[in-house]
């Protein structure tokens, strides 16, 4: 009897091995066919089976069943399925579907990627955020990028307790980012443009229509990694936290222009429009030939009220970069401020004799206050005819000073729009 009941149980197992071999056949045919909603109905059905596996069919299903979660979006559960097969190898002293799940990581990180992506142009950062640092965890080595992408979907969630992290992380790791980036200039135009990957800078290499090939690499993101950091403690209200953060990239790359910036813009952020002066002077300094230096600091002059020094800058500003739009605007503006001052005294002013001479004298000199604002204005309407602030601006002028017909020239342009 106890010899029956051997038998017996083996003929069991033996069946109960057979059911499991061809349903995960099927299974895997579903997964090969790319029927991954089908598979994953196949894979539940024989849920049951797998509980008494051996670890050959049971390692199979969990890989079948990560797949098909995988390409189902079902993330979370992919990467436990995953799991499942490495703990049941390692136990079992297999390899073989633990090996094709280590093979199927840059599938699975591609995967994420692209549903993080399409996350993030649908406005759903957090999820996104989530997806980028899964992506990150599945290869921390390589994939480090997507941390940094983490981070900053975190910042457009409004989560900055997950950026800080994700960005201290970074900064701790020295992570800078810089890729290999290939430049090329064409014959016919004389313009360099960017070569969009390495192959295709290897055929233009021995083509005729590109000339003074180069290779070069990417900024540094570090700078704004700390940059990023500082303003969100200032987000917290943390500003002596955002300051250390600042000082201390600084005090590995003191000449860093990007930094110098940073640490500028945060103090003007809490007010301190001195200090913002001062380091805006220093970036200068490091940087003498960019325009929104001068620009940045013709708008600090002008709120401390030194108008002369305002304007000085935004001509600067002007001439290193003639088509920076806000530069005419702001300029424009800081001259037509001192109009107010005249128009206070000649409201002020009586009937006498004497003092309608004196008005007509300042009604002149507004005049050509807004005289000397319109060649500014008519440059930026030159270089963008669709500004309607400096339109609207010029209109105004000309109607105010009687000139009709520059005033419905610009009327008209307006209603144009």
């Amino acid at each position: 009897m106890k010899f029956y009941s051997q038998v017996l149980l083996a003929a069991l197992i033996s069946f109960s091995a057979v059911a499991q071999k061809k349903e995960l056949k099927a299974a895997q045919k579903l997964v090969d066919a790319s029927l991954y909603e089908k598979a994953l109905v196949a894979l539940d059905q024989m849920k049951p089976l797998i509980d008494s596996a051996e670890a050959k069919y049971s390692s199979h299903y969990y890989y079948l069943l990560g797949i098909s979660k995988q390409k189902t979006k079902a993330f979370d559960e992919a990467i436990a399925a995953f799991h499942k097969v490495n703990s049941i190898e390692k136990s079992a002293n297999l390899k073989k579907y633990s090996s094709l799940a280590e093979i199927n990581v840059p599938s699975l990180t591609n995967d994420l990627i692209n549903e993080a992506v399409d996350l993030n142009s649908k406005n759903e950062y957090l999820a996104a955020t989530k997806l980028l640092h899964t992506a990150y965890e599945l290869d921390a080595e390589n994939n480090i990028d997507y941390l940094y992408f983490a981070a900053s979907s975190a910042v457009n969630a409004g989560d900055y307790d997950t950026s800080l992290a994700y960005y201290t992380k970074l900064k701790d790791l020295n992570y800078e980012g810089r890729k290999k980036v290939y430049y090329a200039t064409e014959v016919s135009t004389g313009d360099e443009i960017e070569v969009p990957d390495a192959a295709t800078f290897e055929i233009y290499k021995k083509s005729k229509d590109f000339k003074n090939l180069r290779e070069d690499l990417s900024p540094s993101r570090l700078p704004e990694i700390v940059k990023n950091i500082a303003l969100i403690y200032v987000q917290k209200g943390d500003n002596e936290a955002a300051m250390q953060a600042v000082k201390d990239a600084r005090s590995v790359s003191p000449k860093d222009v990007s930094l110098i910036l940073t640490e500028a813009d945060l103090y003007n952020k809490i007010g301190d429009e001195v200090r913002f002066a001062s380091l805006m002077e220093e970036a200068i300094g490091q940087d003498p030939n960019n325009a929104v230096l001068y620009y940045n600091l013709g708008v600090v002059n002008g709120n401390n009220g030194n108008r002369d020094e305002a304007i000085l800058y935004y001509k600067k500003a002007m001439e290193l970069d003639p088509t920076y739009e806000p530069t005419y605007l702001n300029l424009a503006s800081m001259i037509l401020d001192g109009e107010a001052d005249i128009v206070d005294q000649m409201n002020a002013l009586g009937n006498s004799a004497d003092e309608n001479r004196k008005y007509d004298v300042l009604k002149q000199k507004r005049k050509g206050i807004f005289l000397e604002a319109v060649p500014y204005l008519e440059k930026l309407v030159s270089i963008n005819p669709k500004n309607t602030d400096a339109l609207t601006t010029l209109k105004n002028i000309f109607g105010t000073i009687g000139d009709t017909a520059n005033f419905k020239k610009y009327r008209d342009m307006l209603d144009n729009l």
